[in-house]
């Protein structure tokens, strides 16, 4: 299937814009009018340069407010036709889009509206031109696509077709299981586009707020599936009107756009694999390997130096962990507690050394424990991940690895069925602690991205990994509002709240600031006995963030608690909720390390699966009086 996105999805120059399109994979492009105006070289030279950059211009766009024109002025619009024509010609390009008339004089007689599209196809046919005629949702006497296939049925001239929008149909929710009635040579076009689900104008719903397939609410997969059914082999293209991708940066925003495509083809390949009658032409569509079943976090990586990588040794030291092992040939240490890994690399001239030198000390790598890693690669590959293949010493392990949109690193991590774990191959292994650690495993990190990436980060994870994304919720901040939205695996064995702001003086602001750029901020730990945990912790030395004593005496009118327990929660500086199920969350927090990020330890019971959103308030109050020098000045 020819993959296709219009220029006006993306920023820039019309040059610029190519130029991505094509770095970002796809097969043609749909020419913007606006783009080509304010080009100020010829349409034949956007042509040689679509050629030079191996992409097809598969449509020129839009021809407005023509059928059903004022009688007056048809004259006109056919001269105005004829010139749409000739750039066309210059172009390269056979096909224009039509869109339905919105002119507030404009005539809804049907036959009018079919003789008129009768005759422009005439003229274009004599050029071998073809016209693809689309249903404005907003369209004064045409919005629907039945209305548009209705007429073109009617024209009955083979260069007049159908153009399909996704949005079109879905915004006014409209049902495309009828689509599958239009024959396939008879769908000239099809564009796609998501969006939130908004109670608004839908002119200003359609210009502003489109996003990719993936990142909005529509189900383009049930849109998609109808075309596919017809027989329709022809393109697949963006049409992205928002305001966000007016201002990111192209190439950027252009991957995210293929990658997007080829996720609605995955998923829209999948919706009729299960149809009882077999559909014939489903192998035009993306198929990448099925996703690898995750088992969680294998282990963390953190990029420091030689005096910092001691220090957060002697943190983690001070929270339970042990020295587990040193590297065989490199600067790099092994620590354990329960089925938690964490790896601190401060070898010279390495990934880890790099990653150090642009953000401070931070969590350089997350390896994800799968069943088949090279599956696993195979489809992060697919959906155009950048694949890594660091240095490896004698007897060393070669893990599967991609980058993430951070540059960070991904690990990709399944066992031998024989021979020594990554552990035993890479590290000189101690003997295990006679006592074990109370901390058990990773249950979830939080990272800190800039604002206008999210949706980005969310497209990542849902293509790359498969993972799924959770409602987006907002949190409040002394000083502004935080967005969070939470990724998950399919088993949710791992999880990864992505937290934005566009306050500057925010916590998230913060962390972006001091990592100088998107970082996992924040790493939770799970446990059985959260009291016996922390008691271990504070006689160890750690800091814990000090939660004000008002929030514990309104904990206790809200639950009705009793002094003792309620001291016992404020003596250790443990949080709780309790969700509608009664499941319950107990957690607290360190203090940061060099300001850069910091640690929960927490307790779930009765299947609580949220993140204690109800304490974020008091949690990041607290952490802006301990950023600004405050203490805790009550006694119990």
């Amino acid at each position: 299937m020819q993959r296709s996105i219009a220029t006006v999805s993306l920023s820039g120059t019309l040059p610029e814009k190519l130029e991505a399109i094509a770095a970002a994979g796809f097969d043609g492009v749909e020419i913007f009018e606006n783009d080509l105006l304010y080009y100020d070289g010829s349409p034949r030279e956007v042509r040689q340069m679509c050629a030079d950059l191996g992409i097809a211009i598969t449509l020129f766009q839009p021809f407005r407010d023509f059928e059903g024109g004022n009688r007056s002025r048809m004259a006109r619009n056919f001269d105005r036709a004829e010139h749409k024509f000739d750039l066309m010609q210059e172009l390269g390009t056979d096909l224009v889009l039509v869109c339905s008339n919105t002119a507030a004089d404009s005539l809804g007689e049907q036959q009018i509206l079919v003789d008129d599209l009768r005759e422009l196809a005439q003229r274009a046919d004599k050029r071998g031109l073809r016209i693809g005629y689309e249903a404005l949702a907003w369209g004064r006497h045409v919005n629907t696509y039945q209305q548009v296939w209705d007429i073109v049925r009617q024209a009955d001239h083979k260069a007049l077709g159908v153009l399909l929008d996704s949005f079109h149909t879905l915004s006014l929710k409209g049902d495309p299981s009828a689509i599958a009635d239009i024959p396939g040579d008879k769908i000239f076009f099809v564009q796609m586009a998501d969006a939130p689900i908004l109670a608004m104008d839908v002119l200003e719903w359609s210009r502003h707020f489109r996003c990719f397939p993936g990142q909005g609410e529509f189900d383009l997969p049930g849109f998609l599936a109808p075309i596919i059914k017809t027989g329709y082999t022809g393109p697949l293209s963006l049409e992205i009107f928002n305001d966000g991708f007016r201002a990111a940066p192209p190439r950027a925003n252009a991957a995210d756009g293929l990658r997007s495509l080829l996720y609605l083809e995955e998923k829209t390949r999948k919706l009729l694999e299960q149809e009882a009658t077999p559909v014939a032409n489903l192998d035009i569509l993306f198929a990448p390997p099925t996703a690898d079943e995750y088992q969680g976090i294998e282990f963390l990586e953190f990029a420091v130096d030689e005096a910092l990588g001691a220090k957060l040794s002697h943190w983690l030291q001070q929270l339970g962990f042990a020295k587990a092992g040193q590297h065989r040939s490199k600067n790099v240490s092994l620590l354990r507690q329960g089925d938690i890994n964490l790896i601190l690399n401060a070898e010279p001239y390495s990934f880890a050394h790099n990653f150090f030198e642009s953000h401070g000390p931070s969590l350089c790598a997350t390896a994800l424990r799968v069943k088949d890693s090279a599956k696993s690669l195979e489809r992060a590959v697919a959906y155009k991940a950048q694949p890594f293949r660091g240095l490896v010493g004698p007897n060393e392990r070669q893990l599967a690895a991609v980058r993430a949109l951070d540059g960070s690193l991904i690990y990709l991590v399944d066992e031998a069925s024989d021979g020594p774990t990554i552990y035993e191959s890479d590290f000189s292994l101690s003997p295990s602690p006679a006592t074990p650690g109370m901390l058990k495993s990773i249950d979830h990190m939080a990272m800190a991205i800039p604002p206008d990436t999210l949706d980005s980060w969310v497209l990542f994870y849902k293509t790359v990994l498969d993972f799924k994304a959770d409602d987006e919720v907002v949190l409040p901040d002394p000083y502004g509002l935080v967005k969070s939205r939470a990724v998950r695996s399919q088993c949710s064995s791992i999880r990864l709240p992505l937290n934005i702001s566009e306050n500057r003086n925010t916590a998230i602001s913060h962390a972006l600031s001091t990592y100088r750029g998107s970082g996992v901020h924040h790493i939770a730990f799970d446990c059985d006995d959260i009291f016996a945990a922390v008691s271990k912790a504070k006689d160890a030395g750690v800091a814990l963030l000090d939660i004000p004593l008002n929030y514990y005496d309104d904990l206790g009118a809200r639950f009705d608690f009793d002094d003792e327990f309620l001291s016992e929660l404020a003596y250790y500086n443990v949080l709780y909720d309790r969700d509608a199920n009664g499941g319950e969350l107990f957690h607290v927090y360190t203090e940061p390390f060099e300001e850069r990020f910091f640690f929960e330890v927490l307790q779930r019971r009765g299947g609580y699966a949220g993140y204690g959103a109800a304490n974020v308030a008091v949690r990041l109050s607290a952490m802006a009086k301990a950023r600004a020098g405050g203490i805790r000045h009550a006694k119990l």
